[in-house]
């Protein structure tokens, strides 16, 4: 039987010096009909320079609170690319919780987070992380990723050559690579963690780390890792790995920003699973095809801090640039009763 070749990346490195706008410059693509259903383009032409203003609004200056901070406190690049994993395989659930976690993970690993994890034994992992606790994550789990961490620094010497292994630069976007990226960490084998989980009787939940897009996940944590490795560097996202396109990467949805797009009607999606995060990316490539991500830390800011909540009531949409275009102020978006656009806006 003849084996299935590897996915072999052709990928050129991207010029330090590429404009961040140079995509305003260039001919956008045509959207497929599905792409277009999302927002009736009048909408749409008008929700771009909005959506630009807000990307004005919300610069680095803006960058705390978030875990990629943390990241940024590390000056070799091997340390940020480990750093960042672990940060954002904890990026869920209150935004100071999440910070005081990601602190206390990667102080165990101490001041060289790549060396550590390179040299970390099991048992040694079992100990470091034995106290650790986010939310329904145990130490066990951490210990889990940082191990497979370690694992792919010993046999691919980092993180981005792992991830090169399933990529393909012709790919509409980063799926496929991040679903290999994903399998091949979960895939490490870790016989002592494996026997002290279940002499403990712990149920592993380490898989929630590291979710594939083709089991329907959003994959929201992984993406936003993409998207710090990918993008930059710009004072936020790092700008590490120079063999992956920005054009292919996929908006993370956590929560402020799959609320935000459902009020901008950006998809009629019911949950923000994998295909939501593709519709909406897809609107935000024919804004901004060489870079649609870039959009995603402005609009996470706005729920973050506390600009745009779903308990806001209208408080404050006076003074977001986007109330001509939000559903709280408009109504109903495309493809939903103006009941549903209630709904949203009170309990997103």
């Amino acid at each position: 039987m003849m084996k299935t070749p590897a996915r072999v990346s052709h990928a050129e490195p991207r010029s330090r010096g590429e404009d961040e706008d140079a995509e305003r410059c260039s001919p956008r693509p045509r959207a497929s009909a599905r792409e277009s259903d999302a927002i009736p383009s009048c909408d749409r032409r008008a929700l771009r320079p909005l959506l630009d203003r807000l990307c004005l609004e919300f610069d680095p200056r803006h960058i705390s609170p978030d875990p990629v901070e943390i990241v940024h406190g590390y000056a070799d690049p091997g340390d940020q690319e480990v750093a960042a994993l672990v940060a954002a395989a904890l990026a869920y659930g209150n935004v100071r919780q999440i910070l005081r976690s990601v602190g206390s993970a990667l102080a165990a690993l101490g001041p060289h987070p790549r060396e550590a994890a390179r040299k970390l034994t099991e048992r040694e992992a079992i100990e470091l992380f034995r106290d650790f606790r986010h939310r329904f994550n145990s130490g066990m789990d951490v210990a889990r990723l940082v191990l497979s961490i370690g694992w792919a620094l010993r046999e691919h010497g980092s993180l981005e050559s792992l991830f090169l292994e399933g990529y393909l630069p012709e790919d509409p976007h980063v799926g496929p690579a991040l679903d290999a990226f994903a399998s091949r960490l979960a895939a490490t084998r870790l016989p002592a963690v494996d026997r002290r989980e279940t002499r403990l009787g712990l149920l592993s939940r380490a898989r929630f780390f590291l979710p594939r897009p083709r089991d329907g996940s959003a994959c929201k944590r992984l993406n936003l890792f993409l998207r710090w490795m990918v993008r930059g560097p710009d004072g936020v996202d790092l700008g590490l790995w120079r063999g992956v396109r920005r054009a292919q990467l996929v908006m993370p949805l956590d929560t402020h920003v799959w609320r935000i797009c459902r009020q901008l009607g950006l998809t009629r999606r019911s949950s923000p699973d994998w295909r939501a995060a593709l519709e909406i990316t897809a609107v935000f490539r024919e804004f901004a095809p060489r870079d649609p991500v870039r959009y995603d830390f402005a609009i996470s800011r706005l729920g973050i801090l506390r600009r745009c909540g779903p308990r806001e009531s209208g408080r404050r949409c006076g003074e977001c640039v986007l109330r001509g275009v939000c559903v709280r102020e408009t109504g109903a978006p495309p493809g939903f009763s103006r009941g549903a656009a209630t709904h949203l806006t009170r309990k997103a």
